[in-house]
């Protein structure tokens, strides 16, 4: 009896010890946000930055980690309270460069690197001490420079010259500006008189020497992803992309141009009327890649990946029969194939293809990003994630990927080749403690018909607990773009699975417009925002709520950001099935919006000219103009917005807040002074979940 007792206390024990609890918003600010993969030369180790949250301090702080490629444990390398970013290993891996923010401000800072023993070694030598700071370093291939950004005053010639000119625009009383072009402020800061440009310094430390000295913004702006900028093979040249055109607010052709570093001397290489951008040498020299969109003025144009003959000043479409955004990419370092991911159906595969010709592969399944190859071209390496783990680090062999990979050449016997994706290893395992600890459930899709009989993929999070007798409240979430998608893939932002923690299922459709299906159907939102997206939509909502019981019918929270806001204004003027709203950063009034964003080759593609040549367009998508329809405006709706979102300005949320308060519609409004177009500060973001949350339980909770 004794032993009964005791094996059942044991058996108890170790059910509370797995037992896992619903994912919190502390939960979330707990996990490490891991960056891209560096390889080392040597092909031993993986450098990575990793952010740290801390919640208490309303700080987010960046450090450099290493793993081992065979395995192992990952360990940090730097630690200072300052933080420190992009590691970049020199050609023969005995030195890092990174990033330090040392003394207030952030510098390229160079350190020893013991391989055998996997760690620095000596003291960090700060290799830059421009005033301007530097951002965006990246070694010569023969390790004699290193390359990077900074924001300089194009009349300046040193940098006395512009160390005089901050010290006079912060010593100033007048704080106000002259505009004599658009272009004046973007996404969340004003640009002010600076411009960025590409500066080279020894990589010894010296005086650096702006390569790219002038007007124009080198790169141009960029939300993130790949560097616009590239080092030749023989150190001899740099490769970016600028934008030239007169008018940057209308404009979204950068070209690429070329510089000779000792010379400067430049030369132009593209002159496609959309986007050339993030430049890449081949190994061998012989070819410069890139990504480009044809159509000029339309961001959400297909991106190609193209090849730029050096010798011939040809560029050819290496994906001309290729349906998907090429994403990043990289080079095997035989210069015969590339690696690149892109978004398809709610995942982000890995894709090979040949520089001759040949059929695009794919070879990685999952969602993935921020690929990289060793030196030795064994390996490839790569980040991934998914609905229920946030970025790690994985690894996979390049001869090994279902198959030879090598079975694209022409003498390869075609029965060889057995072409299955795989989906790697993960390398990387800096979350687990925490993962291990939650209980989340993973992605489902579905597909249902939508408007004019076009195929339509939905997904759904269930809850945690989840009881297949229960109902459960919905919300039903509309994605930003509009031409973006939900996937199976991580968020800080709009996290399903924080969502669907306090006992809701998450409905997220990919209506016309998203991305992942193919250009037609992104194409088919043009001019048309109310129509087609709308409809999908809601005959996604139909479908859910018709096919699964567990779901309540009455109880639906429409909510969405960004185009999602858009949408879910315009939900307000069009139907009444959803008993509450979130909408953040959202368009209300179409015409007012096209004078208030900087980026006009938006609104001017999206609606089809101005609001003064086609005004009925622009009243005709315009939330706004149905706030009596049927008097349909009856839904309670929180207003989100931020002061420094000048993408969708914060008077878009000022005027949909005054029109419920003014028609009596129950609502509130959350207002950040100190946010743009996303809620990115810790404390602000725990704020955010906490509103948005107890609005939705209000009104679908309490019934």
């Amino acid at each position: 009896m004794r032993r009964l007792i005791v094996c059942l206390l044991l058996a108890s024990t170790c059910f509370a010890q797995t037992q896992k609890r619903p994912f919190t918003f502390t939960d979330m600010m707990a996990l490490k946000r891991v960056g891209e993969p560096v390889p080392s030369p040597d092909g031993r180790w993986v450098a990575f930055s990793a952010v740290e949250v801390d919640l208490a301090a309303n700080k987010k702080t960046s450090h450099i980690w290493i793993v081992p490629i065979a395995g192992g444990e990952s360990k940090k390398i730097t630690n200072d309270a300052a933080g420190e970013d992009r590691p970049r290993w020199s050609p023969d891996g005995k030195k890092l460069a990174f990033l330090w923010a040392k003394d207030g401000g952030t510098q390229v800072w160079v350190q020893d690197f013991d391989s055998a023993a996997g760690a620095l070694t000596g003291e960090p030598k700060k290799v830059t001490s421009i005033s301007t700071e530097a951002d965006g370093e990246s070694w010569s291939p023969d390790g004699k420079w290193i390359l990077f950004t900074s924001g300089v005053y194009p009349e300046c010639k040193d940098d006395a010259c512009n160390k005089e000119k901050d010290e006079a625009r912060t010593k100033s009383k007048v704080k106000a500006a002259v505009f004599t072009e658009l272009f004046y402020r973007h996404w969340n800061a004003y640009r002010g008189p600076k411009r960025s440009h590409l500066f080279v310094v020894s990589s010894e430390g010296g005086t650096a020497r702006d390569l790219t000295p002038g007007k124009y913004d080198v790169p141009p702006f960029s939300l993130g992803g790949q560097d616009d900028y590239a080092w030749s093979p023989d150190s001899k040249e740099v490769c970016y992309s600028s934008n030239h055109d007169a008018v940057e607010a209308t404009s979204t052709n950068p070209d690429l141009f070329t510089v000779e570093v000792q010379s400067g001397k430049t030369k132009q290489l593209t002159t496609n009327k959309g986007s050339d951008s993030t430049p890449l040498y081949s190994p061998d020299g012989k070819y410069i890649a890139y990504r480009a969109q044809f159509r000029g003025g339309y961001e959400s144009d297909r991106f190609r990946l193209m090849l730029y003959d050096r010798a011939s000043g040809k560029s050819t479409n290496l994906t001309e029969k290729f349906d998907r955004w090429v994403g990043t990419y990289t080079w095997r370092p035989d210069s015969k194939f590339v690696y690149f991911s892109a978004q398809d159906k709610g995942e982000s595969p890995i894709y090979m293809l040949g520089t001759g010709s040949g059929p695009v592969v794919d070879v990685v399944t999952g969602h993935n990003d921020d690929l990289a190859v060793t030196a030795n071209g064994k390996t490839l390496l790569f980040t991934q994630m998914s609905a229920t783990s946030p970025t790690e680090v994985y690894e996979i062999a390049t001869r090994g990927l279902g198959g030879n990979l090598d079975c694209l050449g022409p003498k390869v016997p075609k029965d060889t080749c057995i072409q299955h994706p795989d989906q790697g290893k993960q390398l990387t395992h800096m979350n687990d403690a925490v993962l291990s600890q939650v209980a989340m459930q993973p992605l489902e899709p579905f597909w249902f018909t939508g408007s004019m009989g076009k195929k339509v993929e939905g997904f759904i999070v269930k809850p945690p607990d989840f009881g297949a007798s229960k109902k459960y409240p919905v919300k039903f979430l509309i994605h930003g773009g509009p031409q973006g998608a939900w996937g199976d893939s991580w968020s800080y932002r709009w996290n399903a699975e924080l969502f669907a923690a306090s006992g809701y299922v998450v409905v997220m459709i990919n209506p016309r417009g998203s991305t992942g299906y193919g250009q037609a159907f992104i194409d088919d939102i043009n001019g048309d925002w109310g129509g087609k997206a709308y409809q999908d939509l809601m005959l996604g909502l139909d479908y859910v709520q018709a096919k699964y019981p567990y779901i309540d019918k009455t109880r639906t929270c429409a909510m969405g950001a960004s185009f999602g806001g858009y949408m879910v204004n315009w939900i307000m003027g069009h139907t009444g099935r959803f008993q509450c709203i979130v909408s953040h950063d959202g368009i209300f009034n179409t015409e007012s919006a096209y004078g208030d964003t900087e980026e006009l080759w938006f609104p001017e593609w999206e609606f089809k000219g101005t609001p003064w040549t086609n005004r009925a367009l622009y009243q005709r998508e315009s939330p706004h103009m149905y706030a009596t329809q049927i008097g349909r405006f009856k839904t309670p709706t929180l207003v989100v917005h931020g002061q420094l979102d000048y993408r969708l300005d914060v008077s878009q949320g000022f005027d949909l807040f005054t029109t419920l308060q003014r028609l009596k519609v129950p609502s509130k409004m959350l207002y950040f002074p100190d946010e743009g177009h996303w809620v990115l500060k810790p404390q602000n973001s725990q704020l955010w979940y906490e509103t948005v949350n107890g609005w939705v339980d209000e009104h679908l909770k309490k019934k």
